[in-house]
């Protein structure tokens, strides 16, 4: 008799689909599909199969995609970066997804529609969203890629106190960029002769993603939006410093929600340099508001006769993060 697989630990999604019987011929099988994925991949999806559970998922997906990059490409997939885009970052045109997508139901016994296909931009989103699949749970909303343009326009923090070169948002959490150039004025005095970006700023950094992601992917009440001019920094816990980050290095970030109910929102933090970790957060809690959300634009004549700029600038004042 199949075993039903436990909840994975931390998850807060738990699963209860039950292994099915993985006779030696579909191992047979599954090796033969998957003779030219690593051998990593093979071994997630010889456990998934035996056992439906969803935390093997990501090794079959990576190794998977890895299959068909191109091999110049595939070290950007070493790096577990789920903001990696498919098709600028990784060369995946849309015959070589669909290549992917055939592959990903045979391995895994289930059935894609390609309209599902339309919103899936980076490898993150296709783990989410097989990970939703086999779970049963609702599909995510896509990921949106924000250029530095769109974020300078929501943010209450302004150059050259913002710290986020690009960024993306999902319903699971939100990702950016920032290249240390070595222009930074505090580097000219921290340190002498030897520019270390402090980590202050560091977590400055992750707060200011914390509050992109407020703004920018917190699905808030109906007829309400966030208020960039009430998101305050309240405390944070659990700080690490694993790396000294110096110009030239390029900080990927990443925070997560772990409690967001109005007035208070709290995410755990990341940052990598390459493969390296550099600093953690455990806690990282903001205090925010809603206000009214703005009347839609009124097309006149085709064009928009009204538009509403997220800016704090009525306010008078910009909100620091930090104290």
């Amino acid at each position: 008799m199949a075993e039903a697989v436990q909840p994975k630990p931390g998850t807060n999604h738990p699963f209860t689909q039950e292994a099915k019987v993985f006779t030696p011929e579909d191992e047979a099988a599954l090796r033969e599909s998957l003779k030219r994925c690593s051998p990593s991949a093979f071994e997630a999806a010889v456990q998934y199969r035996r056992t439906g559970n969803p935390e093997h998922l990501p090794a079959v997906v990576i190794g998977v995609i890895e299959r068909f990059v191109e091999p110049d490409l595939r070290v950007k997939l070493k790096d577990a970066d789920d903001d990696l885009r498919l098709i600028e970052d990784l060369g995946v045109d849309s015959l070589t997804m669909m290549e992917i997508v055939i592959l990903v139901e045979e391995v895994l016994l289930m059935t894609i529609n390609n309209e599902e296909l339309r919103n899936l931009r980076t490898v993150g989103d296709i783990k989410m969203f097989i990970d939703c699949k086999v779970r049963g749970l609702p599909l995510p909303q896509p990921t949106r890629f924000l250029p530095i343009e769109h974020i300078a326009a929501v943010m209450p923090i302004q150059p050259p106190f913002l710290f986020l070169n690009e960024g993306s948002v999902s319903s699971s959490g939100a990702n950016a960029k920032y290249k240390i150039t070595g222009q930074e004025l505090f580097l000219q005095g921290h340190f002498k002769d030897n520019p270390v970006m402090p980590a202050s700023i560091m977590l400055e950094s992750l707060g200011q993603l914390a509050v992109l992601y407020l703004l920018e992917g917190l699905t808030p009440e109906p007829g309400k939006v966030v208020n960039p001019a009430q998101i305050f920094f309240t405390g944070c816990e659990g700080v690490r410093a694993h790396r000294m980050c110096r110009p030239g290095d390029i900080l990927t970030l990443s925070i997560r929600p772990k409690r967001t109910k109005m007035p208070l929102a709290t995410f755990e933090g990341t940052i990598r340099v390459g493969q390296e970790k550099a600093a953690i957060a455990e806690e990282i809690t903001l205090t925010f508001g809603f206000m009214n959300a703005p009347a839609q634009p009124v097309e006149n004549n085709g064009v928009n006769g009204a538009v509403h700029a997220t800016s704090t600038a009525a306010s008078g004042s910009r909100p620091a993060l930090t104290s």
